[in-house]
C-alpha cells in the first residue's frame, strides 16, 4: 500500500488556478506586457557563456549583488530564491516548524498558512477589518496574545489590494519578539514599502519579501529574494537545499537588473490602467475595494460571483474566482492587463450585468 500523507496534512489541498483555453487570461496576477527585445537578446547572450554542464554558484553572489545594490543594502541582507513561495518557505523552515505559530490576517494569501501549515508550524489566523484593513492597535492587540514567531503582512494585499500603513508595521514589531514578514509581492506598484522602515527600532526582525515575477514580467522563470538583517539571512541559507537556484535562473534575474528603467514603465502603465479600469467598474452594480496592486477585488450585487465568473468564461475572458473563499462571498478578483484585455473585459462585464 502506499504510504499516507502525514495526518497533520492530509485535509490539505494544492493551491491551483483554473487554467482555461479563453482569449483574455487576467485571473493570476501575470505581466501582460512582453519583455523588451533588448532583454531577450541579453538574456541570450549570457546563456552561451554558461557552463551548464556544472553546478551554479550555490551562494547566487552576482544576482544578490544585483539586488543588493537596487535597493542599497549590502550582500548579506539578501537572500534569493525560486519564487517568493519558495523564500517563504525557507523563512518557515528556518524560524517556524514544529512548537511555533505563524500569525497571518484574513482574508489573506493563502500561500502564508498553506506554507506554514506544510512546515509543521502552528497558524493562527485574525481577522481584518470590515473593508479588509488593518489597523496598528488590532495588529499589536493579536501579536502580544500570540507572540508568534512569525508574523505575516501582505502589502499591498493580495486578494483584496491594500496597503498596510507604516504604523501597522511599527505595531507588529513593537508587539513581537518574533520575525515581521511583510509580503510585498505587488509592491512596486504601491507607492509605500515597508523597506523604509528597516533602521527604526525592530527592524533586525523585518523581512521584505519580493518577486520578479510581477513588475518584472518573469513569472515564467520563478524568482523571489527577501532583504533581511544579515543573521535571517544565514538562517534562510542554512536549510536551503544546495544549488537550489539553476544558472539559468540566476543569469534571467541578473539580465533583468539592467532593465530597471523599462521595468517602471511597465508598472506606471499598468497604474494607469488600473485606475481608468477602476473608474470604469465603479459605475456597475458592483462593490469595490480601492487597490494597490495590479488586480481589483470586487462583487457583483445583482448576481453570484461563481455565475458572472462562468459568464465571462463563456465571454472567453477569464478572472479569479474568489466566490467560495473564506470572508470573500462573491467576491472575484481581475488582473490589470493591456488596454485591449481591460475593454474586452469591461465589455464582458457590462453584458452579463
Amino acid at each position: 500500500m502506499t504510504p499516507e500523507v502525514r495526518s497533520d496534512l492530509s485535509k490539505l489541498t494544492g493551491y491551483h488556478s483554473a487554467q482555461v483555453d479563453v482569449d483574455v487570461r487576467l485571473n493570476t496576477n501575470e505581466s501582460p506586457f512582453a519583455l523588451p527585445a533588448a532583454f531577450t537578446e541579453r538574456l541570450g547572450e549570457q546563456m552561451h557563456s554558461l557552463d551548464l554542464n556544472r553546478y551554479p554558484d550555490r551562494d547566487a553572489t552576482v544576482l544578490r549583488s544585483g539586488i543588493a545594490l537596487l535597493h542599497d543594502v549590502d550582500l548579506g541582507e539578501v537572500f534569493a530564491a525560486n519564487g517568493s513561495n519558495e523564500v517563504i518557505q525557507t523563512l518557515l523552515l528556518a524560524f517556524g516548524g514544529p512548537g511555533r505559530t505563524a500569525l497571518v490576517f484574513e482574508p489573506t494569501y493563502a500561500l502564508h498558512s498553506h506554507i506554514s501549515k506544510i512546515t509543521g508550524t502552528t497558524v493562527v489566523s485574525a481577522e481584518r477589518g470590515g473593508d479588509f484593513d488593518l489597523q496598528a492597535d488590532h495588529v499589536a492587540e493579536v501579536a502580544r496574545e500570540f507572540d508568534p514567531e512569525v508574523l505575516f503582512l501582505c502589502s499591498p494585499n493580495n486578494p483584496t489590494g491594500g496597503t498596510d500603513d507604516p504604523d501597522v508595521v511599527r505595531a507588529a514589531l513593537d508587539s513581537t519578539t518574533g520575525l515581521v514578514v511583510v509580503d510585498e509581492a505587488y509592491g512596486q506598484f504601491a507607492d509605500t514599502t515597508a523597506l523604509d522602515l528597516r533602521s527604526e527600532p525592530g527592524g533586525d526582525r523585518l523581512v521584505i519579501s519580493r518577486t520578479f515575477s510581477k513588475t518584472w514580467a518573469l513569472a515564467g522563470v520563478r524568482l523571489g529574494y527577501l532583504v533581511a538583517a544579515p543573521g535571517v539571512v544565514a538562517g534562510c541559507q542554512q536549510v536551503a537545499l544546495p544549488y537550489h537556484l539553476s544558472a539559468l535562473t540566476q543569469a534571467a534575474g541578473t539580465c533583468a537588473l539592467e532593465f530597471v528603467a523599462e521595468m517602471e514603465n511597465q508598472v506606471a502603465e499598468l497604474v494607469r490602467q488600473r485606475e481608468s479600469l477602476w473608474s470604469q467598474m465603479a459605475q456597475l452594480d458592483l462593490e469595490l475595494w480601492p487597490s494597490r496592486s495590479n488586480f481589483i477585488l470586487f462583487r457583483p450585487t445583482t448576481k453570484g460571483g461563481h455565475d458572472v465568473w462562468q459568464d465571462l468564461v463563456e465571454r472567453s475572458v477569464l478572472v479569479r474566482d474568489c466566490s467560495s473563499w473564506d470572508r470573500l462571498d462573491d467576491c472575484l478578483r481581475v488582473t490589470i492587463g493591456t488596454s485591449a484585455e481591460n475593454t474586452r473585459f469591461l465589455e464582458a462585464l457590462k453584458e452579463i450585468l
